[in-house]
Formats: structure tokens, sequence, C-alpha cells
């Protein structure tokens, strides 16, 4: 008799599973909304805390819908709910919604001509990471499922959130705080679902990772100080540059000689340096910046003590003296291990099994952790690579292009999520 049950169970979680929630006619009425939606905020970048247009346009879609909505969420963020049928679980979805100082430099008609100011530089604003593709995406998931509320068995919440790339100097912003406003709370969310666009993966793929999928991010400044003098004479002062440059060579060494890379990859750049205003005047000080990347919290604590023991002890080994300040940007994204093995299934229905595809751990970096340190997610990977290309548009690149084809599986995707988890939880 037990046998018997577990086999009834068991086929009826298959069916479950086997059988999309909703129509592909639903499915496809919406791909050329969803296509230009991206287009008009892709044309109407806006940088991160700045997002005025933006939310105000996402605001608008979710009201005229019936959508409860709430505004101002993290300076700009937007916050849309929708109340089921039936009583059930609490699922978010999220989507970025910013855009970077970078100029766009491609053919495509609805290419950013937008400029902005950024750190005090004029400078062009594109959407290079795929945000657009985020937001219209979710603006397509939340219509579909305003018109089919009676198959909702819970709620879902939608969170447009600000400042991904992370917000300016001084000031707070992105899922950071969104969570300090208690986005999750009121009602208090179960489980979050995210996607990224990728412009190496092709159109229809999806790839994920179970665990830690995506590294943790620190900013660090290191300030040299040194003595200025006459270029001519570099041995009646200090020369902060080339205390900078050896400071440079030897964090590569952490990197290189101290951390068991066959564990999780470790990566320390510096991004920019500063220092100088004559060819012929050595200076009185250098500024560095950069970014640390880890997979693993013990390494982390690791490499955050030896760079500032070395910065500290190289530079005094050159009669200089240096400091660095280290601050955490984004937690590891990690996908809770049990969240992934209930929704793979889901995925393998609606892309084909062949097309789910697993991978490992990126150095890249997502702010949407700061969400499933509070609750399980699961944040995967969209395929936005035209069929048949060999060359990817890099992220964070002029040249950045992603295909529009793409967006219809990821609509597909967190509302197939979202309806599964609700239905059988």
């Amino acid at each position: 008799m037990q046998k018997h049950v577990f086999i009834i169970l068991l086929l009826s979680v298959t069916t479950l599973f086997s059988q999309q929630v909703l129509s592909e006619e639903i499915y496809n009425s919406m791909e050329e909304k969803v296509i230009t939606w991206r287009r008009e905020i892709h044309k109407n970048p806006e940088l991160s805390n700045r997002e005025f247009q933006t939310a105000e346009k996402i605001s608008a879609h979710l009201k005229s819908l019936g959508i409860e909505v709430q505004t101002g969420v993290a300076h700009t963020g937007v916050v849309g709910i929708i109340k089921g049928s039936k009583p059930g679980k609490v699922v978010a979805l999220r989507a970025d919604i910013d855009a970077l100082p970078v100029t766009e430099r491609n053919d495509l008609e609805f290419k950013s001509q937008v400029t902005s100011e950024f750190l005090g530089k004029k400078v062009g604003v594109m959407h290079a990471c795929g945000h657009d593709t985020h937001t219209a995406i979710l603006m397509g998931v939340a219509e579909i499922m305003s018109k089919n509320k009676n198959k909702i068995r819970g709620t879902v919440k939608f969170i447009f959130q600000p400042a991904e790339e992370g917000p300016p100097p001084g000031e707070e912003g992105g899922a950071l705080l969104m969570v300090k406003e208690g986005v999750l709370k009121n009602p208090d969310v179960d489980v979050i679902f995210g996607l990224h666009i990728n412009s190496a993966t092709p159109v229809g793929v999806i790839r994920y990772k179970s665990g830690g999928a995506m590294a943790a991010a620190q900013r660090f400044v290191i300030n040299v100080s040194g003595k200025q003098t006459h270029g001519s004479q570099p041995w009646s002062g200090v020369d902060p540059i080339y205390i900078s440059a050896k400071i440079i060579d030897g964090l590569q060494s952490i990197v290189s000689r101290e951390v068991t890379l066959t564990k999780e990859a470790v990566v320390i750049s510096v991004g920019k340096i500063q220092a100088g205003v004559r060819s012929n005047i050595i200076p009185e000080s250098a500024e560095m910046i950069g970014t640390i990347r880890t997979l693993d919290y013990d390494m982390q604590k690791k490499v955050n003590l030896r760079m500032t023991e070395m910065v500290r002890d190289i530079a005094k080994a050159y009669n200089g003296e240096a400091t660095i300040v280290i601050e955490n940007s984004t937690d590891i994204t990690y996908n809770d291990p049990a969240l992934v093995a209930e929704m793979i299934p889901t995925l393998e229905r609606i892309a084909g099994k062949e097309n789910v595809l697993t991978q490992n751990a990126i150095t890249g970096a997502e702010d949407f952790s700061y969400f499933q340190r509070e609750v399980p997610g699961f944040f995967f990977f969209l395929g936005g690579m035209t069929p048949g290309n060999t060359e990817a548009f890099p992220h964070h690149t002029p040249d950045f292009k992603i295909d529009d084809s793409g967006l219809l599986l990821g609509v597909k995707a967190l509302t197939e999520l979202t309806m599964d988890y609700l239905n059988n939880n």
C-alpha cells in the first residue's frame, strides 16, 4: 500500500511540473510589448539613485494594471504587490533598473544619446549590463499575473530595484537599502527569484549554479604618502608612485602565492590610480582604488588581512607610509540548494532540459545577494547572444548588445517559477 501511495505522489509531482501553468498564447502576446518597453528604457537610461523617469514608467504601468504600488523605496525603487485568489506563500521577483556611466558605441536604432554627470565628470549613460531587459521582463510578468490572479495561490511582490551598480559616493542605495527599509516585509517574503541577461550565453539557454554562484565584492582605497621633490632628483624625496607600483605588484602575489585557488577563485584588481600634476615633479601622495572578489568568507578574511599588512609594510620598506580602507559592496550570491533543486524542473520544462545548464561560480558580483541573506533565493542567467554568434558583446562596455529574442524566455521563467512555487508549497 505504501509503495502505491509513493508512486501516486511521484506521478502527481511529475504532472505538476510537466504542465505549463499559462498558455503559449498568453506569453506570445507579451513579447512585442516587452521588447518595446526594453528599447524605450534603453534609449532613456538613468544612473544609480537617479532613475526618476524609469521609476515613473514602471509605476504608471503597474497602476494601470490595478496593482498595489509603493514608490520612493530606497530613493527611486518601485514595489508592486499582487494578491492571488487564494492564500499562500509570498514570492518576490526582482529587476534592477539603473544604467552605467558608459558612452554607447553601436548602431542600434534605440541607441542611447543620454549624457549626465558622474563623479564630477560629464559622461555618456548606457544600459551596458542589460538592466533594461530585466525591467521590461518584470513589467511583462506583472501584466501577465495581474490578468491571471485566479491562478495564483499566495502573493507576488515585484521589486524594481535602483542602484544595483552601487550608489554614488556618500549615498545609500541598492538592495541593501531596500532590505533596510523593509522591502521583504509586509507581507513577509518566503523566497525570491531573479535573473540576469548574459551576452555570452545563446538565446534560449539558461545557466545556473547551486550554492555560491557569484562573488562577494569589496572596494578598497589605498593612500600612499611620500615626500615631494624635483623629478630630476628622486633621491631627495620619497616617490609614492614607485611605492604604488610595488604595492600593486605585491597584492598580486597574495592571489598567486597565498590563497588556495583550487578551492575558490580570488581576484584583486586596481582600477584607478591618481597622482601628480607635472612630468618633472615627484608628488607627495598617490591614491589607488580597486576591487576584491572572493567566493569564500574565510578566504576573504585572509585576503583582507594580508592586504592590510602588505600595503603598510611595502610602503615602509621604501621610506613611505600607506593606509588601506576596505568596504563591503556585496555578499556572495548564494543560491539556496533546496530551492534550486525544487525549481529546476520548472526551468527544464519551459526551456528544454538540454538548455538548462550548470556553470562554475563567477567573480562578477550582484547585490541580489543582500536579499538572499534574508530569505532563500535563486538567481540565474538568461541567454542574450544571437544564435550562431561566436563572439559576445561584453557587459560594461560601449559595444554591449543583447538579442531581444531572448526576453520572452525570461518572462516565462519568472512567471512559471512563481506559479509553480506558490501552487506547490
